[in-house]
C-alpha cells in the first residue's frame, strides 16, 4: 500500500489558498483599481510616469493588486511601438536605509555574475550606479519597492529616483516609483522635500468586511477545494472571523487553509466549523510564537524578567518591579541595559503584539497613574520559545521551570 496518496476529497489545488498565488481577477477592490488604473494611464500615452503610493494593512490586496495591474499593463503596452516598459520590483522587509535599497535595485538589474558589493560604496556612487544601468534599459522602467516603511526615516531615494531625470541624471530612462506600505504613519514621517516629490497619487487599501472576504473566500474555493469538502456555513465563519481582527484576506484564506489541514490530517472528508475553530487558535499560536522569536535583544531580555515574575506569582507588575530584573538579566548576559524608559518600550511592544495585557492604573493625585503587565498568552508557549534564547543567562526560576 502507498504511504502517500493524492487528495480525492480536501484539496483540489491547494496552490490557490497560499500567499504567493496570483489570480486571474480581483475581488472587491473595484474602487482601488479604478484609481490605481487612472494613475497608471501615463505610461499607456508615453508620457513620465506618475510615482505611486498604496497604503494598507498587511492583506488587504495591495501586492496583489498591483501584480495583477502591472501584468496587464505590461500586456497592453506592448502594441505601441513608442512605448518601452519595464517593471523592477523590491521587496524592502530586509532593507533599512536608501544605500540598501539602491544596492539591491542595481543587483536586480545586473546580470547575477556582475553584482556589486552590499558594502563599501559611497551612496552617490550607488545612485550613479543605478542611473546607468536604468539608461542601459531605457525607456519607462517602473520601481516597485515593496514593504517600503522599513527603511524609516532614511528616505533619500524617494528623493532622487523621481528627480533623477530633471537633474539630468537620466537621459533615456524615465523612472516612476510605486512604493507600497503597511504603515499608514510611513508618509507623515517623510521628509518634505520627498512628499513634494514622490506622493504624487496616493491610494488607500481599507480592510475588508465580511461581505468582501466571503466574496474572496468564495472565489477560491471554486478551485482550490472539492464540492463536498466545505459549505457556506465554514466559509462564512473564516469571513467573519477575519473581518473582526484583521480584515485581512490573507487571515481568512489561512484559516480555511488550515482548517482543511486539520481535517485531512483528520482523514476526515468534509471541513466542520469546530476545525475553523481549531485553525484559529492554532494560527494565533504561531504568530505568537513568531513574534516572540523575533524580538530584539533587549525584548528578549523583556520577555525572560516578565517570565521569572509570572513564575513566581508576581504579575501584574509594574515597570518598577520588571526593571531591577531586567537588569541583573541584561548584565548577567553581557548586555549593556537599557534606561528605564526604553526599556518600558519593550514591554509596550509586548502588549501590542498581543503577548502581555497592559492595563492602565490610577491611584488619584497621591499614586498618579502607571501601567500593569501580565501575559496574555500561555506560560508553556513562551517558556518553549525562551529555552531556545542561548545567548542570554536565564534566571534560575526560569530555568527549573522550562526544563
Amino acid at each position: 500500500m502507498a504511504t502517500f496518496t493524492r487528495d480525492t476529497e480536501i484539496f483540489r489545488n491547494e496552490d490557490m489558498l497560499r500567499e504567493d498565488y496570483q489570480p486571474d481577477s480581483i475581488t472587491a477592490r473595484e474602487d482601488e483599481i479604478s484609481t490605481y488604473t487612472a494613475a497608471l494611464q501615463p505610461i499607456v500615452n508615453g508620457a513620465q510616469p506618475r510615482n505611486i503610493f498604496l497604503y494598507g494593512k498587511t492583506g488587504v490586496g495591495k501586492t496583489a493588486v498591483s501584480r495583477y495591474l502591472l501584468k496587464q499593463l505590461q500586456r497592453d503596452t506592448e502594441q505601441y511601438d513608442d512605448v518601452e516598459l519595464s517593471v523592477c520590483w523590491l521587496n524592502c522587509t530586509n532593507l533599512s536605509s536608501s544605500y540598501q535599497v539602491a544596492v539591491n535595485l542595481v543587483n536586480q538589474l545586473r546580470p547575477a555574475d556582475d553584482q556589486i558589493s552590499t558594502t563599501g560604496y559611497p551612496q552617490q556612487r550607488v545612485f550613479d550606479i543605478l542611473y546607468e544601468e536604468l539608461d542601459q534599459i531605457g525607456g519607462t522602467v517602473l520601481l516597485v519597492l515593496d514593504e517600503i516603511d522599513h527603511i524609516g526615516s532614511d528616505d533619500e531615494i524617494l528623493y532622487e529616483i523621481p528627480r533623477a531625470r530633471s537633474n539630468g541624471y537620466l537621459s533615456k530612462a524615465k523612472p516612476g516609483v510605486i512604493g507600497i506600505s503597511n504603515d499608514f504613519g510611513f508618509r507623515d514621517d517623510l521628509s518634505p522635500k520627498v512628499k513634494d516629490t514622490l506622493c504624487e497619487e496616493e491610494i488607500h487599501f481599507s480592510p475588508y468586511n465580511a461581505p468582501e472576504l466571503r466574496a474572496i473566500l468564495e472565489e477560491r474555493v471554486a478551485g482550490a477545494m472539492y464540492d463536498d469538502a466545505v459549505d457556506d456555513a465554514v466559509i462564512a465563519l473564516c469571513a467573519a472571523i477575519a473581518a473582526q481582527d484583521t480584515g485581512s484576506a490573507r487571515q481568512a484564506l489561512d484559516i480555511l487553509y488550515k482548517s482543511g489541514e486539520i481535517a485531512r490530517t483528520n482523514s476526515e472528508k468534509r471541513l466542520t466549523e469546530e476545525h475553523v475553530h481549531q485553525a484559529r487558535e492554532k494560527l494565533e499560536q504561531s504568530q505568537v510564537e513568531h513574534g516572540m522569536r523575533e524580538l530584539t535583544k533587549h525584548g528578549h531580555l523583556a520577555l525572560v524578567a516578565m517570565l521569572q515574575l509570572a513564575f513566581e506569582q508576581e504579575t501584574p507588575a509594574r515597570i518598577r518591579d520588571v526593571y531591577p530584573l531586567y537588569r541583573r538579566i541584561a548584565e548577567g548576559s553581557n548586555v549593556d541595559p537599557l534606561v528605564r524608559r526604553r526599556m518600558h518600550d519593550h514591554l509596550a511592544d509586548l502588549a501590542m503584539l498581543g503577548i502581555l495585557d497592559r492595563q492602565m492604573k490610577n491611584e488619584g493625585r497621591a499614586g498618579g497613574h502607571y501601567y500593569q503587565y501580565e501575559f496574555d498568552v500561555d506560560l508553556d508557549i513562551v517558556g518553549d520559545v525562551v529555552r531556545d534564547f542561548d545567548s542570554i543567562a536565564l534566571p534560575k526560576g526560569v530555568t527549573a521551570r522550562i526544563e
